[in-house]
């Protein structure tokens, strides 16, 4: 466990602030469901190769695992959704993310939860999931959230009345005990073994994925 604090801190310390301007947003199209995406780490306009599906918009932030830029990942979050729903009030949202961009999802969603209505999140490899099934995820380890910050330190699982999902598969950032461990994470690709078509989660998704076993 002690190797696995030190490595883990370093991943998020040695990013820097990332002080990166988001790229301009365009506007979005009021047919359908409105699917906004936030990338992990280095994905800074999210729109890395994984992503899959009809994305009607992409978060643009300085996107390296430090609380001041989650910060501002959740403001402009919040910012594209508020305008796409003050364009077209009757839309369904779904906002999905991965990674540290799924604890950008995961805060907004507790931040909003009582604010919007007719939306729903997908959280893919979230590092502040909560315990069970499983351990808390990256941003609850003890050495980490000092290092993090808020919001992105901490774990919880209070999304209100706004159904999301949570999906975890022996990852170490969204399971802190992982089987695969650290390896999983640096050379075996467990932090990207995961369904990235947005098309496939529902607009009504929730409970979790873990581990391949659905939990209501």
């Amino acid at each position: 466990m002690k190797k696995i604090s030190v490595v883990l801190t370093g991943i998020l310390a040695s990013a820097g602030l990332g002080l990166l301007s988001p790229p301009a947003a365009q506007a979005a199209s009021c047919d359908g469901t409105y699917t906004i995406v936030v990338g992990g780490t280095g994905d800074n306009d999210s729109n890395a190769p994984y992503w899959q599906g009809n994305i009607s918009q992409r978060v643009g932030y300085p996107a390296q695992p430090i609380g001041y830029n989650a910060r501002q990942g959740v403001n402009e979050l919040n910012r594209l959704i508020r305008d796409q729903r003050n364009a077209c009030g009757g839309q369904h949202v779904k906002a999905v993310g991965f990674s540290l961009g799924a604890a950008v999802v995961h805060t907004w969603v507790t931040e909003n939860w009582q604010t919007f209505d007719n939306v729903n999140a997908v959280l893919i490899a979230d590092p502040k999931r909560a315990p069970g099934p499983g351990n808390a995820g990256a941003a609850g380890h003890p050495l980490i959230a000092p290092i993090a910050g808020f919001p992105l330190a901490g774990v919880d699982d209070f999304f209100g009345n706004i159904p999301t999902l949570t999906l975890c598969t022996d990852d170490v950032i969204c399971d802190i005990d992982a089987a695969s461990g650290l390896p999983g994470y640096l050379w075996e690709g467990k932090h990207g073994n995961y369904n990235f078509n947005v098309d496939v989660y529902s607009d009504d998704a929730g409970g979790q994925w873990y581990n391949g076993v659905y939990y209501p």
